[in-house]
């Protein structure tokens, strides 16, 4: 039986597709033999009928094959729903359900969940999610949690390929507050200015990575806020690693995230990691920084007592480092194995 990975776009920057091609390299390790299979539908149609069509096109292709799918297709084996619960989605950004993608996504969505003979979630609150929404039997559902190829790089040469590029003239003092990730208004850009604009300890540089069609809002925005000086905003960048490497602290006030795998990145590369209950990745983390939700302010008073504390960041760093050494992608790949071993057998 082949396996066949379905998802319909091929990007170098979704956290789905960066994950799927990861799995694929390890199952190559493995000479597990798989396909990975992408739509080819031209990008000039709507996007709502895109998705039917891809649905369509997969499910009448499929044959013998075993579909692991990361889309929400109406012919799935597996599911991995590693976007999350689109029916809570739309709660939580307040979107017209009369929107035609939705519709489409939402009469997917029901029949994936129900047509799979397994689903894997990527966090316990995705899990619960399914259950009380779809009413799905728990026992189909199993919680395989995201895995990170784990690796340590040079904090000095991460810093002197950054140095020139943003002007560091020397090693600052200055601790570095990262945010990585697109689409700025789900995950919480607006809610990172504002924290950061109520410190008052001024004694950071932060760096806004990721792609933004409205980016200029958010420089407006940091203006507004009198903090534009500390803010950098780079676009999307192929060297995030580098970013990772040289900041102190990973803040990411995202309104939902079934978890996501840049606080896997930023514990790998040692980070303090600040992010809310509504990331399925808190699950993993020291609830004491975690935000009961975006607009959570008393973390600042944390984050004020963490720029003066050096010896608590670098506590905190450690301990993400060695929480981080059990979601290695290789783990990942195993439990994901079992798994399909399930179905196939």
């Amino acid at each position: 039986m082949k396996i066949k990975f379905i998802r319909a776009n091929k990007t170098k920057f979704g956290g789905a597709e960066v994950y799927l091609s990861r799995l694929s390299d390890q199952l190559n390790k493995l000479h597990i033999k798989h396909e990975l299979v992408y739509s080819s539908l031209p990008k000039f149609l709507p996007s709502w009928l895109r998705v039917i069509l891809f649905n369509f096109q997969v499910c009448k292709n499929k044959k013998d094959s075993l579909y692991f799918s990361l889309e929400r297709i109406s012919c799935p084996d597996i599911y991995r729903a590693g976007d999350g619960v689109h029916k809570v989605f739309l709660t939580i950004e307040n979107k017209s359900k009369f929107n035609l993608l939705h519709t489409v996504y939402l009469y997917l969505e029901k029949r994936c969940f129900s047509n799979s003979k397994k689903i894997i979630a990527n966090s316990n609150m995705v899990k619960n999610e399914i259950i009380n929404i779809y009413g799905i039997d728990e026992n189909k559902i199993k919680v395989v949690y995201n895995g990170f190829k784990l690796e340590k790089l040079n904090y000095n040469l991460s810093y002197n390929n950054l140095k020139k590029e943003f002007s560091f003239n020397s090693k600052s003092e200055e601790k570095i507050i990262l945010y990585v990730g697109s689409g700025f208004k789900r995950k919480g850009v607006k809610e990172f200015l504002e924290i950061l604009s109520k410190l008052k300890n001024k004694n950071f540089k932060a760096f806004i990575i990721g792609k933004e069609k409205k980016i200029q809002y958010y420089k407006d925005y940091a203006k507004e806020l009198n903090i534009y000086s500390k803010i950098v905003f780079t676009g999307p960048r192929t060297d995030v690693t580098n970013f990772y490497s040289i900041s102190d602290i990973f803040l990411f006030p995202t309104k939902y995230e079934p978890f996501s795998n840049v606080v896997l990145e930023a514990m790998n590369y040692e980070n303090v990691i600040i992010t809310t209950k509504q990331n399925g990745a808190s699950e993993i983390l020291n609830n004491g920084y975690t935000m009961i939700t975006p607009t959570d302010y008393t973390i600042v008073n944390k984050i004020d007592d963490l720029l003066i504390n050096d010896d608590k960041i670098e506590k905190l760093k450690k301990e993400n480092l060695k929480i981080v050494q059990n979601f290695s992608i290789e783990k990942n790949v195993q439990e994901t194995l079992k798994v399909i071993n399930e179905i196939i057998n």
